[in-house]
């Protein structure tokens, strides 16, 4: 008979055997799968915009799939029955053109999307039942945005229109004629000259509504369109990544309340978006509800009582301040602030599928959260507090998330106050996924600057092997007001560095949002103070927890503010690094100022315009440390680049080559800030890695 001492023994030895066993197998596993590439990041399909039925049985959503050929992605849209226990999407579009946005029609027997499929951007409307998809718009201008009335009678839109035009025809010929003139000047009397990747044309987006009518002959089709903005002149949806978030019906769909920022002289260095209300059929004046709040109003949705909830920040020309909740009473019309005593700024704001309720994801610690909030108490709880709930959509008694991860691109979860994890719905990538081997990621935390807790995370490389050591890409986030989080990206992949054989190193420092206002508040007039503390400590922190990481062999990668930390450590941390890519990084402080669109920014991040306080300016300015750079440094900028324009990326390439440090300069002309197109992005990244390879290995 065992003793009670040898049968722990035999117990534990078991164990041990067979957590080695159960190890080995998932390294023989994952070594027989294929490193995670650029070249796959670019196919894989790209899952959004999730729209429950309104008796919460189906959801309607994009997939957006990359034509290789013809060097774009193409949209379609796809239908999940919720009731099906088997999880078969089934595809609802098919057509060369994009089709997007998918709207339920108010008896959910339809879905409204907007499609390119005529020439032009255009409402269209598809019968569940089967049968060809019909236009229901036919205007002579591209639609921009829509949202169907709750009773399915009305239709909002959203048109780029001339403000003193009286009709649709009118903007539209003047566009014509432009088009055909022969002289290219361009005149302007006033700010923003141009804005995110565009030249400004005198057009205002303008929200617009249609009486939606049934004919034997046309159909469903708007009837006549009527003007409700045109007297706020501001965009609606704001540019440049409004959408139709921006503007809501009211609950009996007789009026509208948008947020927009007047189209004056000061539109270029100001964020006070106000919300307006105004009668559906254009018939009255619009009301300004948010007059006395001079910062940013956003986000207007109705509670099943007829309560309107929005989101506000506080302080005028900050536009990463707390985005907080504000609510108007239907009754007395009084205004109250919402859960005052959560110090996290929401990201996207609606309610559940009752009304009762508000919804809000949120940075929080790293991931992207997902909260439920009662509208009189304010009191939350966390419905998903892991990875990215990148877009989510109320169901009748759960949430449809579009959820992501480091892990992988965003596939439909559905998730309730009970499950302790979202049920997946799709798994749209799974033939690539299963082939390819993603890294293991941890989150990890250490004392930055002043001493405050600081995180960041660590990714696996491919072929990781315990005891051997490997080389760092070491990412630096842009913004600088947002975060590298426990999130998928189509632009800064972490997996694709990984795959290349990299041990990936991000920090969320000093000014990364999710860990309180204060934290996100205190980069502002300190670019390279404590953020840069951050990044020195979080990288030695990284390497002395995680044994894997060669500290000899690294390069530090950024852009946009990211840029700037890399010309920064050029000049102030020089030599710890073998190699820097800097994309659409800044260079000179002053020529940034007056050259770049959105002024309220770097006002707001240096305390002022340059011209009247030049020291804050200069404080942190890359450029006054030139003679100390001697790192070798990739430089990659977009020619249609307006928030850094171009010309950074020349005068930071332009300092290195006359300095005699090894460099190199991509330039992409038909790109802005982001590196959008594939075959632009395959060569973006395949600069990348040639340049880590060449000073890494």
């Amino acid at each position: 008979m065992q003793s009670r001492y040898t049968r722990r023994a035999l117990s534990a030895l078991l164990t041990v055997l067979s957590l080695s066993l159960g190890a080995t197998l998932q390294a023989a596993e994952s070594a027989a799968r294929k490193p995670f590439t650029p070249d796959d990041l670019v196919r894989l399909a790209r899952l959004s915009d999730p729209e429950v039925s309104p008796d919460g049985r189906f959801v309607a959503y994009v997939l957006r799939e990359t034509d290789i050929d013809a060097n774009r992605g193409r949209t379609d849209l796809w239908l999940l029955d919720l009731e099906d226990a088997t999880r078969t999407a089934r595809r609802l579009t098919q057509n060369p053109a994009n089709d997007y946005s998918p709207r339920w029609a108010a008896d959910g027997r339809g879905l409204f999307f907007l499609s390119t499929r005529s020439g032009s951007s255009q409402v269209w409307y598809i019968d569940l039942a089967g049968g060809e998809a019909q236009p229901v718009t036919e205007l002579p201008l591209d639609v921009g945005s829509f949202k169907v009335a709750p009773r399915g009678d009305r239709i909002a839109l959203s048109l780029e229109v001339f403000p003193d035009c009286a009709d649709l025809k009118c903007s539209a010929d003047r566009i014509a004629t432009r088009g055909k003139e022969k002289a290219s000047g361009k005149t302007f009397d006033q700010l923003f000259v141009r804005h995110w990747d565009t030249w400004v044309d005198g057009t205002i987006s303008t929200l617009f509504a249609a009486p939606l009518v049934r004919s034997i002959d046309k159909g469903l089709h708007a009837g006549v369109v009527a003007n409700v903005s045109g007297k706020v002149i501001g965009h609606v949806p704001s540019k440049p990544n409004g959408g139709d978030e921006d503007y809501t019906f009211s609950p009996d769909g007789q009026q509208l309340v948008w947020s927009a920022r007047l189209a004056d002289r000061s539109e270029s260095w100001s964020t006070n978006f106000d919300l307006y209300i105004a009668p559906a059929d254009g018939s009255g004046a619009p009301t300004n509800l948010t007059r006395d709040n001079p910062a940013w109003d956003a986000q207007p949705v109705f509670l099943a009582n007829g309560d309107l909830a929005w989101l506000a920040m506080a302080r005028p020309g900050f536009e990463a301040d707390r985005f907080g909740i504000k609510i108007r009473d239907a009754a007395s019309g009084k205004i109250r602030d919402l859960a005052t005593d959560w110090d996290r700024s929401v990201g996207h704001l609606a309610t559940t599928f009752d009304g009762k309720r508000l919804l809000a994801s949120a940075d929080d610690i790293g991931q992207v959260a997902l909260f439920e909030i009662d509208p009189v108490s304010g009191r939350r709880t966390r419905i998903v507090g892991r990875g990215q709930v990148a877009e989510f959509a109320p169901a009748r008694n759960s949430i449809v998330i579009a959820w992501a991860s480091l892990g992988g691109p965003a596939d439909l979860f559905v998730a309730t106050r009970d499950d302790r994890e979202p049920q997946r719905l799709t798994n749209v990538n799974r033939r690539i996924l299963s082939e390819r081997s993603l890294g293991d990621y941890e989150q990890f935390s250490f004392a930055g600057a002043d001493g405050a807790t600081v995180y960041g995370y660590v990714v696996k490389p491919y072929g990781y092997t315990p005891g051997k050591k490997f080389p760092i890409a070491f990412l630096v986030h842009g913004g600088p007001q947002v975060s590298f989080q426990n999130q998928w990206s189509w632009r800064w992949n972490a997996q694709t560095f990984a795959g290349a054989g990299y041990g990936v190193v991000f920090i969320d420092f000093h000014g990364s949002p999710g860990y309180g206002q204060k934290f996100t508040d205190s980069i502002s007039g300190d670019w390279g103070g404590k953020p840069f503390v951050d990044l020195q400590k979080g990288l030695e922190a990284a390497i002395a927890k995680f044994d894997f990481l060669d500290g000899s062999r690294a390069c530090s990668l950024g852009a946009s503010y990211g840029g700037f930390m890399q010309t920064w450590i050029a000049g102030n941390w020089p030599e710890r690094f073998k190699c820097i890519v800097n994309h659409a990084g800044i260079f000179d402080q002053r020529t940034m100022y007056y050259t770049t669109e959105e002024l309220w920014f770097t006002e707001w991040e240096n305390g002022g315009p340059y011209f009247t306080v030049p020291a804050n300016h200069e404080k942190f300015n890359p450029a006054a440390y030139v003679t100390k750079w001697r790192t070798p440094m990739l430089v990659t900028h977009g020619g249609l680049d307006y928030r850094v324009p171009y010309s950074q990326g020349l005068a930071t390439f332009t300092a290195l080559q006359r300095r005699g440090i090894e460099s190199r300069f991509v330039f992409f002309p038909d790109e802005n800030h982001w590196i959008l197109k594939p075959a632009n992005s395959l060569q973006w990244h395949r600069e990348v890695l040639d340049w880590l390879n060449k000073h890494l290995n």
